[in-house]
């Protein structure tokens, strides 16, 4: 197996945004839905990559303003969906594996992280909805959460 081959069989690690409230949702439920339900980010991920989210606020609008990583898990297959949450919203989802965990305030992450470390804007990436990190920052988000990533 050449390095191009090994490369493509890790696993690549992934933040995703939503409210806390919307996590829930969809860690019951085992699914993945970012940045208003469209595909594109979803398609971005394959099978056996990680995701993590985290929620800015508690609720999408009018919710508290919470600023941490709220839940983790990793891709279960290689299939993206629509579901009709009614007549007029089909977001497209993604089945992920959820693990059990505790909630991380970022606060504390700041100066750990490659991707916040001093930036003075940190949130402004956030506001992507969906973006890349490194398997190191992963980790260390991993670790504040306390998750059992095997």
């Amino acid at each position: 197996m050449n390095k191009t081959e090994r490369e493509h069989d890790a696993p690549s690690y992934w933040v995703g945004v939503a409210s806390a409230s919307h996590v829930r949702r969809g860690v019951c439920g085992g699914f993945a839905q970012l940045c208003h339900g469209k595909s594109a980010p979803l398609r971005r991920m394959r099978q056996g990559d990680w995701l993590v989210y985290y929620s800015p606020r508690t609720e999408m609008r009018s919710g508290e303003p919470l600023q941490a990583f709220t839940a983790i898990g990793r891709v279960v297959d290689d299939h993206v969906y629509e579901y009709a949450m009614s007549e007029t919203f089909v977001p497209s989802r993604r089945n992920i594996e959820f693990v059990r965990c505790r909630e991380a305030k970022i606060e504390g992450l700041l100066d750990r992280l490659s991707f916040t470390r001093g930036k003075r804007n940190w949130g402004y990436l956030f506001r992507t909805g969906h973006f890349k990190i490194s398997r190191e920052d992963f980790m260390t988000i991993a670790e504040a959460m306390n998750a059992a990533i095997r």
